[in-house]
């Protein structure tokens, strides 16, 4: 981890052009931006009958994540750009990110390595078509360049990106450098969106974009493991298809949307319920079941998974805002690419500070169910192994997570440090362990 400590110096060296609309509305031909993220969670011991290989240990423990990103984006020509994003990343999640399906630090499963490792996050293309001569300004930010963008228009992005950047957006609950940390309230918990094991890949994307709707549609590729690092190349066999309708409206003179997701995934998954799927006995325990990893035998092409999800945000007024997500899958062939979810539900609040004079500040409060089919819960009981939970037996129950966080704005929001409470019941579907109590530090440093 000492290796860490050189990442935050080098993203401070010069500081970039500020992402505030000029007073000339000047478009710029290239954006440079960095941002550096550490989350350190702290969970003390808690109840627990047993314990497998892919369980919460329940003992003290301490986790710290860190994450560093160059956002860099260049204007080719009218319309189009190249983004590439270098990351370094490090560090380790609480019991390496096992044992709870809506895990609490959304950070973690970016991190493979507690070394500090640094690889390419996103690299694309990415072109507007306009559809019509009205243009509003684009403020620069991360990936995004200062520029006037047609109000309608259709946009190709081709390349290296994190399919949960288009899809599943939602205002007040999606980014877990600022906003709500678990996996089960940044995304709908039940979409296995496409992803490599620190949330990028290889995509092809259409949309269209205007002022009242929003239309997406994704291929992507797949890991050739379950959460694997290196995509299957079979493109034809394993691959990933992502759509989402978006409504934009306003209530009461605020802003809100909902959207409508459907997917269908495609690799080499084994299935739940496979006939070579074997558990066997512990000879020096009969009640607990060892996974013999015999779903690897079952894996196949043809297996696939699809599911749905709704999302809605919903501003109150300027300071407070609602959002609710619900999604479902059919849960009958392995987990492949984000957490064992299979059925979620999730809703929250955000509220900014101006009550108490720290208008950018924000105080979130969330709630998230998450569940698993019949197929799953019934290998997971019989001492299957997944690769986020697996406690070598199961007592089922739904699990629960309770999420709370206030963040502070300094330096113009620069600077964002957090402090973050969590509350997870039956951790990993199990009622024979936790609950459990996380208390989080996080600091998320922007230029």
């Amino acid at each position: 981890m000492n290796k860490l400590k050189i990442i935050l110096p080098i993203l401070l060296i010069g500081k970039t052009g500020s992402s505030q609309q000029d007073s000339t509305q000047k478009s710029k031909w290239f954006t440079l931006h960095a941002q550096e993220t550490t989350v350190s969670q702290f969970r003390p011991k808690f109840k627990a009958n047993y314990t497998g290989p892919h369980s919460q240990i329940p003992i003290e423990e301490w986790g710290t994540t860190i994450t560093s990103t160059f956002f860099l984006g260049v204007k080719l020509w009218s319309n189009a750009q190249l983004v590439v994003n270098p990351e370094i990343a490090g560090g380790h999640g609480l019991s390496s990110a096992f044992g709870i399906a809506a895990f609490t630090n959304g950070e973690a499963f970016r991190v493979g390595n507690p070394d500090p490792t640094f690889y390419l996050a996103r690299g694309y293309f990415r072109q507007f078509i306009p559809l019509s001569k009205e243009k509003e300004w684009q403020d620069e930010g991360e990936n995004k360049l200062a520029q006037y963008i047609p109000k309608k228009y259709l946009a190709l992005t081709i390349g290296k990106v994190s399919i949960a950047d288009y899809f599943d957006d939602n205002t007040f609950s999606h980014n877990p450098r600022t906003q709500f940390l678990s996996w089960g309230l940044m995304s709908n918990g039940a979409w296995d969106y496409p992803a490599n094991t620190r949330g990028y890949t290889p995509s092809i994307i259409l949309e269209y974009i205007s002022p009242k709707f929003e239309v997406r549609y994704a291929v992507s590729m797949m890991p050739n493991t379950a959460n694997g690092n290196i995509m299957d190349k079979n493109v034809s066999k394993a691959n990933a298809n992502s759509f989402e309708l978006k409504y934009k409206y306003k209530l009461n003179g605020q802003p809100g949307k909902i959207s409508a997701l459907a997917f269908y995934n495609t690799a080499l998954m084994g299935s739940y319920t496979a006939p070579n799927i074997i558990s066997r006995p512990d000879s020096a325990n009969p009640n607990f079941m060892v996974n013999d990893y015999s779903i690897v035998a079952s894996r196949q092409y043809g297996r696939s998974k699809y599911g749905f999800g709704l999302n809605v945000e919903q501003n109150i007024n300027d300071q407070i805002g609602v959002f609710a997500r619900a999604s479902y899958n059919d849960g009958k062939n392995e987990t492949w690419c984000f957490t064992e979810i299979d059925r979620a539900f999730s809703i929250g609040t955000s509220i900014k500070g101006s009550k108490w004079k720290r208008e950018n500040d924000v105080f979130g409060l969330a709630y998230c169910i998450s569940g698993l089919s019949d197929e799953h819960a019934t290998y997971l009981a019989n001492g299957g192994l997944g690769f986020i939970i697996g406690d070598g037996k199961l007592n089922y129950s739904n699990e629960h997570l309770w999420e709370s966080y206030y963040s502070l704005s300094l330096c113009k929001g620069k600077i964002t440090p957090s402090f973050v409470y969590q509350f997870v019941m039956n951790p990993a579907y199990n009622k024979d362990r936790g609950p459990i109590n996380i208390y989080s530090i996080r600091l998320h440093l922007s230029i």
